[in-house]
């Protein structure tokens, strides 16, 4: 080590130190002109002017001892960490900084009781959490990516998550150190969100001076007398937290604004804010700032309503909303409503940047209008459903349900995709085969049938169930047409049923009997039995329909009626209302 001279330039260098949570550790070098650090498995270099040193601490930390040094660039404060400092180069660093620098290294005692209330101290390019007047942790700026009201005295803050495991700060050339933002990537394990719970509420002090523009008396407004407000400690908290750590802002100008556009999931009304290079929705509880570059897939799909599009919007990582991920966005719009914008971007930059892919000017459907400014400025291709299929009633995709909850399945060129909740997106190449199977025993008389998807690699399955029996067809047709294999268990069903049927021999009553092997909803006696032979066929089917226990015992009862009545006739005459009263279940 070389020893600091005051009377001739010289350095102090440090082994084994780590920089911003490196995983690689390095040498860190002083000098008169500034700092460096320089990863030991060798790679690029990092240096800081020492003109750029605002003010420093030193603090024990994870390897050590850390020294946390506070730059001042461009009107912004960020923070540099070293770590793996020994206790005995407090003297020779606390020298070299207020000698060569000007700044005095400040000695920070951290609280280690563990508590988890305090006070919070927002600080000018951090966030300190204090138990008893003393530090517990502190949450740089540069490491929030987005805050939201979790509820009426609750706070969430996310931190930045890394794109992937190259994600470092110079080329991935800097011992894994990560970028602005990005710090925390560096380790095994990652924080992704915090909460913190505000009681009360908060005092807001303001100047009388402001309310000038009130029209209200310029007298006492000179005397500079405060006025005391009260708001929530949360909401307070929340936007202090949103100004300081510049959520939202640091997008720069905002290309396009589309307001109150409803969102299916997550449910709720969200303004959408776009930028060149991420967008923002703003609802009134939550507020998410997503890049392009998370977004895996842009979808366009017309709703089977006629009334709707849909743009379904695919993101890695997912939306997170405390507990809950959404990987998939997907808003809603009017068919017919029209807009008509003007993008705020200049006529040099929209030929530069976004030549042949932005326009000046719109003047379309909403959900055109937005589709081609977000393909223009993510670079995203816009997936329509399949020119391969056509419902039975001409429309891109069927409804159906994923266990209670009711959507849509669209059948895309590559995919299959279906809407809003659960949002599930089928790659074609990933499946195995596809199962066509009808619902329960009561195979004549349904309407509907199940399709189960078996994935590939044990992936499991996916149902949909409750499709109309008008597309069947239409489906097969675009499994043949993408080579998808399916096999149709409910032919193989209809096959044993017409088996079941020669067997008896009586060609008339084989329809009856057939449907009464199927149902054996209950043991009826034989009597019953007859009364079935003496109705019209067109009952038969109704008796294994939804509501075939209410009408059963409903007969139970009329036979029993019949059986106490020794006038024959009136067993005929019960027997002929009887058509009656099932027509109107019918209904």
């Amino acid at each position: 080590m070389e020893e600091l001279k005051s009377n001739e330039v010289v350095r102090e260098s440090f082994d084994n130190i780590y920089l911003d949570l490196s995983k690689q550790s390095g040498k860190c070098r002083f000098a008169d002109s500034g700092l460096g650090w320089k990863p030991s498995g060798g790679g690029d270099t990092f240096t800081l002017d020492g003109s750029n040193i605002g003010s420093a601490q030193w603090s024990r930390a994870a390897r050590g001892f850390e020294l946390k040094v506070l730059t001042r660039s461009g009107g912004t404060t960020e923070i540099i960490q070293l770590d793996g400092f020994q206790q005995e180069d407090f003297d020779r660093i606390s020298k070299a900084f207020k000698l060569w620098y000007s700044v005095n290294l400040e000695t920070r005692e951290h609280n280690l009781r563990g508590w988890n209330w305090g006070k919070t101290d927002f600080g000018k390019a951090e966030l300190s959490f204090n138990v008893q007047n003393r530090p517990a942790f502190e949450i740089p700026y540069t490491e929030i990516s987005n805050t939201n009201l979790a509820g009426k005295n609750e706070v969430a803050v996310e931190f930045s998550l890394p794109a992937d495991g190259e994600d470092t700060g110079t080329n991935g050339h800097l011992g894994g150190a990560r970028a602005r933002g990005k710090k925390t990537g560096a380790a095994r394990d990652q924080l992704v969100e915090m909460r913190f719970y505000i009681p009360g509420v908060a005092t807001v002090k303001e100047k009388k001076s402001k309310r000038e523009e009130d029209g209200e008396n310029g007298e006492a407004e000179e005397d500079g007398e405060d006025v005391e407000e009260e708001t929530n400690a949360a909401n307070m908290f929340y936007d202090t937290l949103m100004e300081r750590a510049e959520i939202g802002d640091v997008a720069g100008d905002t290309v396009a604004t589309f307001l109150d556009v409803l969102h299916l999931t997550p449910r709720g009304r969200f303004d959408i804010d776009m930028y060149e290079k991420s967008f923002r929705l703003r609802g009134k509880t939550y507020d998410y700032k997503i890049q392009y570059e998370s977004m895996k897939k842009f979808m366009l799909l017309p709703k089977p309503d006629d009334m709707h599009y849909l743009i379904t919007i695919g993101l890695d990582p997912p939306l997170r909303q405390g507990q809950t991920r959404y990987p998939f966005l997907v808003m809603q719009f009017k068919k017919d409503e029209e807009v008509n914008l003007d993008l705020n971007m200049t006529e040099e930059d929209l030929q530069k940047k976004y030549a042949n892919k932005l326009q000046a000017n719109y003047e379309a459907p909403i959900s055109t209008v937005i589709a081609q400014i977000f393909r223009g400025l993510s670079g995203k291709k816009i997936i329509t459903p399949s020119r391969d299929f056509s419902s039975h009633h001409q429309q891109s995709g069927v409804k159906c349900s994923i266990k209670a909850n009711e959507g849509h399945l669209f059948c895309l060129d590559k995919s299959f995709m279906f809407v809003p909740k659960p949002a599930t997106y089928l790659s074609l190449d990933q499946i195995q085969s596809i199962t066509m199977s009808r619902v329960g025993g009561a195979i004549s008389a349904s309407r509907t049938f199940d399709i189960t998807v078996t994935m590939k690699g044990g992936a499991g399955e996916h149902q949909f169930s409750n499709i109309n029996r008008e597309e069947q067809q239409p489906l097969e047709e675009f499994f043949r047409a993408k080579n998808l294999k399916f096999k149709n268990e409910m032919a193989d069903d209809s096959s044993a049923l017409i088996a079941q049927a020669l067997k008896d021999g009586d060609l008339a009553s084989s329809d009856d009997e057939a449907a009464g092997v199927r149902g054996s909803a209950s043991d009826d006696d034989e009597e019953i039995d007859e009364d079935f032979q003496e109705e019209s066929e067109s009952e038969v089917g109704e008796e294994f329909d939804s509501a075939h226990e209410s009408s059963g015992s409903g007969s139970d009862e009329e036979m029993a009626d019949a059986d106490g009545d020794e006038d024959g006739d009136a067993d005929t005459a019960e027997v002929a209302e009887r058509p009656k009263k099932k027509a109107k279940t019918e209904k």
